[in-house]
């Protein structure tokens, strides 16, 4: 029998759950991983059982950052009026609410 594989924090991981999202969804579901810096598994797992999840910026994220931030423009600059109802809106919500909570570190570990 092979030895078992076991993740960075020695947890035998050995169960797969799957399930079925929408292209809305996924892409809402990858642009939240991405932009946690956590793996999507991680992220995901995290979400489902309510733990917290703290964003430490970092180069890689503001590339994220950036990249959803274009898309959004591109989206808004295509649209003439946006529903009330809108996915984008909770995208923009989301990046400005990230956006602000790693400006308030930064200037925090400034100051």
């Amino acid at each position: 029998m092979s030895a078992k594989n076991t993740d960075k924090h020695n947890r035998w991981r050995n169960i797969t759950i799957g399930f079925r999202v929408s292209p809305d969804e996924a892409y809402q579901i990858d642009m939240e991983a991405k932009t946690s810096g956590m793996t999507k598994q991680d992220f995901i797992t995290a979400r489902l059982l309510n733990k917290e999840i703290v964003v430490r910026p970092n180069i890689r994220i503001q590339h994220y950052l950036e990249k959803y931030l274009l898309d959004l423009t591109a989206e808004l600059k295509r649209l003439s009026s946006i529903p009330q109802t809108s996915d984008i809106l909770e995208n923009i919500t989301y990046i400005v609410n990230l956006i602000s909570q790693m400006t308030d570190k930064t200037n925090t570990k400034e100051n």
